[in-house]
């Protein structure tokens, strides 16, 4: 049920009577900015998903270990520029 204009101005000016009109500006701004943050992380969340699925669900690092498994490369203490090089120079 969306609040008519009588409750929405209603529900503004006890808004500007809690917290002035100079915070109004404000507010809207980092509500903007959360809203652009929100929609990016979703975005950015929907890419990996994606890329997920196309490696069969399975993540980057999951992918990688697997393969230097097969390769014979040892994963233990390496950070995983350092496996992808060992991979690279096989």
């Amino acid at each position: 049920m969306m609040p008519s204009s009588s409750e929405m101005l209603f529900i503004l000016a006890v808004f500007i009577l809690f917290f002035g009109i100079e915070r109004l500006p404000k507010l809207a701004r980092s509500l903007g900015m959360a809203k652009g943050e929100f929609q990016k992380g979703i975005a950015d969340s929907r890419t990996l998903t994606e890329d997920d699925l196309d490696r069969g669900g399975k993540t980057e690092t999951a992918e990688l270990v697997e393969k230097a498994d097969d390769a014979g490369v040892d994963v233990e203490g390496k950070t995983a520029d350092e496996v992808k090089s060992e991979l690279e120079d096989e």
